[in-house]
């Protein structure tokens, strides 16, 4: 049976506090380093910018293209 792999502290991605695994708010340190991280989400300051990779989305924007249509025009 191998051994259970221990998780160690981490910091806060929000402070950089030291974080332990038994912490209720893993990974961050507090409930409002938590509330903080979700409000640069929700205001866009955090962007995922890796290469969009659904067939289905890839299309649409081919599609979008061919037509000289960009995502802010509006009919």
């Amino acid at each position: 049976m191998p051994k259970e792999q221990k998780i160690k502290a981490l910091r806060c991605p929000t402070c950089s506090s030291l974080v332990l695994p038994d912490c209720p708010d893993m990974p961050f340190c507090s409930d409002r380093c938590r509330v903080i991280d979700l409000g640069k989400w929700a205001s866009g300051a955090y962007r995922i910018s890796s290469p969009i990779l659904d067939p289905e989305v890839l299309e649409g924007l081919d599609e979008m293209h061919r037509s000289g249509r960009t995502t802010g025009d509006e009919e």
